[in-house]
């Protein structure tokens, strides 16, 4: 099978979800759960034949699944939930601390403007705050051709940032510092999700959410300890391999991409307050701030590439990132005028203010400020979020490739939407664990995940042909980004979290 055609696989399943009715996550139609008056408490944890009983058993308590957590907190109608978080990793257990004069760790998230008022509404931001961390207003991208290059400026849309990079440590710490400062109802298993038996048949559920059986409602799941509970809703937040959606044997449609990426953090002499990415005949290259004169690096290339430049000195290593990041591979795309000469002069009246930026090289890398890592690249998405009883979000249902750094921004708007949709079901009194309950969340992030999963797909395939007229394409729609302001405004929103599409909305 090939790309072009796995690719309109993939837009072909955007289709069947227009007619989809929008429910609870993009708020249309129905209250919003904190308008909602709270009904008398579930169950607190309890004990059906001595095995513990929960509301939620979320497996993986990595960022995304901490995300679910803490929403679930800070929700009126959800704080009482009793919920269990399963986790292998120590550092749930141990209070660790992170040392701010420390470099940068090499794995770090660009988390968008909807992502930052998910953390400060759940009260994560505070901590973020609190250690490093690089706000960006500008960002510049081209490619090795020179034939066109694209400056988006926040000012552009009216904002302050654009985003913002911080390492992954700092924002699983900053969800977990959160949860444990609530008084919500939680319980870390250290351990791991060994098996899942789901009731044959539901019980009858009573109109307070409980159930006339808990284990007949529940799914009970063992873990590698020899421990067991019981959960009503369980939720696989275990990641790319998640052995939650293989023991349900939901199914996954995708690919690998002949590519991997190398990670690292670098230095500079001065600090650096832009995102840069320069698409190159074997893959992107980003450079984002980090703060403090530091950068993170994220390269993508062909696997033998990836060896080679993982295997070689730092100061080669230095030589090549400055290269990819200047004129190797091809000269600098010229710094075009607004003014009459140009064929987006008659666009002058409705130009954004990144319209009048000139081409700009990336602040010089001096040296390497932490170990590089590599990994391979893939596209996975499950072909179902939701059964009876269980739900998938973030990589457990989708993983992407890391070009735009969309990956857990989608992860933590599938944690807010479920949160939602588990609020509005308390409302009304429904099963949490319901099927038909579960597939408000399916419909609304099945859609937006697919499309943006699409979106970057064809950027990457559009990028890996190194042709004559694909690369006039591409500078046209460089070209086009950066003079057609309406377009750009719709490009930034979208890559802000607003989920509308850029060019039919």
């Amino acid at each position: 099978m090939n790309g072009l055609s796995v690719s309109r696989r993939i837009v072909s399943n955007i289709h069947g979800f227009r007619s989809v009715q929008r429910t609870l996550c993009s708020n249309t139609g129905v209250k919003n759960p904190d308008l909602v008056s709270e009904k008398e408490p579930l169950d607190k944890p309890g004990l059906t034949d001595g095995i513990p009983q929960y509301d939620i058993a979320i497996v993986g308590g990595g960022m995304v699944g901490m995300a679910l957590a803490c929403s679930l907190a800070t929700m009126p109608l959800t704080r009482q939930l009793s919920v269990a978080i399963i986790d292998s990793n120590p550092a749930l257990m141990n209070n660790f601390h992170i040392k701010k004069e420390e470099p940068p760790d090499p794995r770090v998230s660009t988390v968008t403007p909807a992502t930052i008022s998910f953390f400060k509404d759940v009260g994560a931001w505070e901590f973020i705050q609190q250690h490093r961390h690089a706000y960006f207003d500008k960002m510049q991208v081209w490619d090795y051709t020179g034939l066109g290059y694209t400056r988006y400026n926040a000012r552009d849309v009216d904002a302050d940032v654009l985003g913002c990079v911080v390492e992954n440590k700092v924002l699983h710490k900053s969800l977990l510092s959160c949860i444990q400062n609530t008084d919500f109802q939680k319980t870390i298993h250290s351990s791991r999700l060994s098996s899942i038996t789901f009731p044959a048949m539901s019980s009858v559920t009573s109109s307070s959410g409980t159930s006339s059986s808990a284990s007949g409602s529940s799914a009970k799941l063992e873990l590698d300890n020899g421990n067991s509970m019981y959960a009503k809703l369980v939720v696989g937040a275990d990641g790319s391999k998640s052995s939650v959606r293989e023991l349900a044997r939901i199914q996954t449609t995708g690919w690998k991409y002949s590519q991997s990426a190398i990670i690292c953090t670098v230095e500079h002499a001065v600090e650096n307050f832009c995102a840069w990415q320069r698409f190159l005949p074997n893959g992107p290259i980003a450079l984002l701030p980090i703060g403090e004169k530091f950068s993170n690096i994220v390269w993508s290339m062909d696997p033998k590439e990836a060896v080679d430049r993982n295997s070689m000195s730092e100061d080669d290593f230095v030589k090549a990132v400055n290269l990819a990041l200047d004129d190797g591979y091809g000269p600098h795309p010229r710094s075009k005028s607004f003014e009459g000469g140009n064929v987006f002069s008659w666009l002058k009246a409705d130009s954004t203010s990144s319209t009048h930026e000139g081409f700009e090289l990336p602040p010089k890398v001096i040296k390497l400020a932490s170990h590089r890592m590599a990994f391979p690249l893939s596209l996975m998405h499950a072909n179902s979020y939701a059964s009876k009883r269980l739900v998938l979000i973030g990589d457990a249902a989708h993983t992407v490739h890391p070009l735009a750094g969309q990956g857990v921004n989608m992860g933590f708007a599938d944690a807010l939407c479920l949160s939602k949709v588990i609020a509005e079901g308390v409302a009304v009194g429904s099963d949490i664990g319901e099927i038909t309950l579960l597939q408000r969340y399916e419909s609304e992030r099945k859609a937006a995940n697919i499309t943006m999963m699409a979106i970057l797909d064809g950027f990457q395939k559009a990028y890996s042909i190194d042709f004559m007229p694909i690369n006039v394409l591409r500078a046209l729609a460089f070209n086009g980004a950066q003079y057609i302001s309406p377009l750009k405004r719709k490009i930034i929103s979208y890559a802000s979290g607003n989920q509308m599409l850029p060019l039919f909305t």
